[in-house]
């Protein structure tokens, strides 16, 4: 074996490797201390845009199930309203069937008729004062929820057809017209209301129909959300029994790879000898 004092060739090979294995070591430890393989482009640059791509779908799909629920949320207080609003009209059919009856007097039926004025001014105050987030629920047009999951094949949006809502808008049906003074128009006023509760009722059935329609885009969109997320994990999160195994690994390379540089470095010691 050649003796050299102007290179030491096992030392640089040994420095080499042991910067080698202190690369594989840090990444180690922060994959260790972060849970995730890829902490960096460097680390795998097409699995952490795949992941970033996954990471928009859950972001998307998250604010799609609050937007659903908010929808939801909508739906239900403008169907407890309309539950108040048959609360009324029932007590309506009661008035009504009473000033019907020829044996009422027509001081008792201007009383009558008082309170079922008051009740359709009632009507208009929860058509006009029903809120949600700010905005009056009972507004013609067409409500949308948008859906998505960042990307336009998953995009879509539920509407809902919301209507006015007052005395005069009962879904079809009317009750400014009527009033209780007398018998035909106490008989008038009953056939109003009952058409106006069937009315009424077939509007809660269209509402209730959205709020499901709703609910089952939530829980589509929750199970989406659980199988993009686990995707993710596939591809971000480190194997810690792996990683565990490559930190025993790279430890020990580190404490052999510092004794294999000690002693390439005591070698050149030798040539002294052979000056002595």
């Amino acid at each position: 074996m050649s003796l050299s004092i102007l290179n030491n060739i096992s030392s640089l090979q040994a420095q080499n490797s042991l910067n080698m294995t202190a690369t594989s070591l840090n990444k180690t430890l922060q994959q260790l201390s972060t849970g995730q393989r890829i902490n960096s482009g460097a680390d795998d640059a097409a699995g952490l845009a795949i992941a970033n791509g996954l990471q928009a779908n859950v972001t998307a799909l998250t604010q799609s199930v609050q937007n659903a629920s908010d929808g939801v949320g909508m739906l239900q207080v403008a169907d407890g309203a309309l539950s108040q609003i048959t609360t009324l009209l029932n007590r309506a059919v009661t008035l009504a069937t009473e000033s019907a009856s020829g044996t009422v007097s027509s001081q008792q039926r201007g009383s009558l008729d008082a309170e079922f004025q008051s009740i359709t001014s009632e009507i208009n105050t929860i058509g006009q004062k029903t809120t949600y987030n700010g905005a009056a629920v009972f507004t013609a047009g067409t409500l949308t929820i948008f859906m998505s999951d960042s990307s336009g094949a998953g995009t879509t949006s539920v509407g809902v057809a919301m209507v006015t809502v007052d005395a005069g808008h009962l879904n079809g049906a009317s009750l400014t017209a009527d009033a209780l003074t007398t018998v035909a128009s106490s008989t008038q006023a009953l056939t109003d209301i009952n058409s106006a509760i069937a009315d009424v009722a077939a509007l809660r059935g269209t509402l209730g129909a959205s709020s499901n329609q709703l609910q089952a885009a939530t829980n589509v969109m929750n199970a989406q959300i659980s199988n993009v997320q686990n995707a993710e994990s596939g591809i971000m999160d480190a194997d810690i029994g792996k990683t565990t195994a490559n930190l025993s690994k790279f430890t020990i390379l580190q404490q052999t790879g510092i004794s294999a540089l000690q002693q390439s470095n005591s070698m050149q010691q030798s040539v002294l000898k052979l000056l002595q």
